[in-house]
C-alpha cells in the first residue's frame, strides 16, 4: 500500500510506522478498552488506536480515488477507531478489530460526503451506498466512467440499489459534473462572474427604505396615541407589547401590587383605548390596525 502514488512521503512515513506497531492479544485488547472507558488512560486509548491504525490506512486506501487528502482519510478512520475503543462492548464474543472495521469505514465515507462536494449527496443510507457503489456499477455494466447511463442502465441500478430512477439520474449528475467557482466568468475573456447572476434574497434598497420610513411613522403614532392611557395602562403596554421579550403577567401583578388577572383586564382595556386613538389619529380602522401592528 505504501508503494501506491496516492501517498505522499509524510503518509508513507505514517504508513511504515503503523504497519510496525506490534498486535494485541484478545485479553489485552480488552483491557485497553476497559481502562479507557472506566478510567478515561489516554494512554490506553493510544495503544488501542495506535496497534489498529492500518485498518484506517486500508479504509483510507479504498476511498482514494475521490481526490481528498490520504492523511485527512487516515484522520477520519482514527477518528472510527476512537469512537470503536468508547463503544466497545467487552463481554460480547468479537475482537477489536471485527467490531472497529465498521466504525472506521462509517467515519471515512461520512468525511468524502462532506468533502467531496459542495452539492448535498443525500443523507440515506440508500444514498450513501449509492454514492458509494455508482462508479462500481457502471463498470460492472461496461460503462465509461465519463459517459452517461442508458435509461435502461439507470433503472437497473435504481432496481439493484433499493432507489428511485429520479435519485440515480441525480446522482450520476452530481458525480459527473465538478464544483464550478462562483467567481469563475460566465465565458471566455468576460468580466461578468457567474456570482453576478445570482438573484439575491436581500430586499431592494428601495424597499428598505421605505419599510424603515413606515416603521418609524407607526412608531410615531402609537406614541401619540398612547397619551390618551394612564400611566399604569402605558407601563402594561409598554412592558407586555412593546419590549421584544415582555414579561409576564405575573411579574408585572408582582409590580404592580396586584392579580395577574387585573393585569390582563387592564392590558385589553389600554389595548381597545389605544385602538381607538389611532383610528382617530388615522381616520380609517383598517390603516388603524397596521398601524397597531
Amino acid at each position: 500500500m505504501a508503494r501506491g502514488n496516492w501517498a505522499t512521503a509524510e503518509d508513507r512515513k505514517l504508513i511504515r510506522h503503523a504497519m510496525r506497531a506490534p498486535m494485541l492479544e484478545r485479553q489485552e485488547e480488552a483491557d485497553l478498552a476497559i481502562s479507557w472507558q472506566q478510567e478515561r488512560d489516554e494512554y490506553a486509548l493510544q495503544k488501542l488506536t495506535e496497534s489498529h491504525l492500518r485498518l484506517a490506512i486500508a479504509s483510507a486506501s479504498k476511498y482514494r480515488h475521490y481526490g481528498l487528502p490520504t492523511a485527512d482519510l487516515i484522520q477520519e478512520g482514527t477518528v472510527g477507531l476512537m469512537e470503536a475503543a468508547y463503544r466497545f462492548e467487552t463481554s460480547r464474543e468479537v475482537r477489536f478489530s471485527t467490531y472497529a472495521n465498521w466504525w472506521v469505514r462509517a467515519a471515512v465515507q461520512d468525511y468524502v460526503l462532506r468533502n467531496w462536494s459542495i452539492v448535498r449527496t443525500g443523507t440515506t443510507s440508500a444514498h450513501k451506498s449509492l454514492f458509494f457503489n455508482l462508479k462500481r456499477l457502471k463498470a460492472r455494466m461496461g460503462v465509461d466512467p465519463d459517459r452517461p447511463l442508458s435509461f435502461n442502465a439507470r433503472t437497473t441500478i435504481a432496481d439493484e440499489m433499493g432507489v428511485k430512477l429520479r435519485d440515480v439520474e441525480a446522482m450520476e449528475g452530481r458525480m459527473t459534473a465538478n464544483d464550478r467557482s462562483l467567481n469563475a466568468p460566465v465565458a471566455d475573456e468576460s468580466a461578468q462572474e457567474w456570482q453576478d447572476l445570482l438573484v439575491s434574497d436581500a430586499p431592494q434598497p428601495e424597499a428598505v427604505v421605505m419599510e424603515k420610513r413606515d416603521g418609524n411613522k407607526k412608531a410615531e403614532l402609537i406614541e401619540m396615541a398612547m397619551k390618551g392611557l394612564t400611566d399604569r395602562e402605558t407601563f402594561i403596554i409598554r412592558e407586555r407589547q412593546l419590549k421584544e421579550d415582555g414579561v409576564t403577567l405575573a411579574v408585572l401583578g408582582g409590580q404592580l401590587g396586584i392579580s395577574k388577572e387585573r393585569v390582563r383586564q387592564l392590558e385589553a382595556q389600554a389595548l381597545g383605548k389605544l385602538k381607538q386613538g389611532l383610528i382617530r389619529l388615522v381616520g380609517d380602522p383598517v390603516l388603524a390596525g397596521l398601524a397597531e401592528g
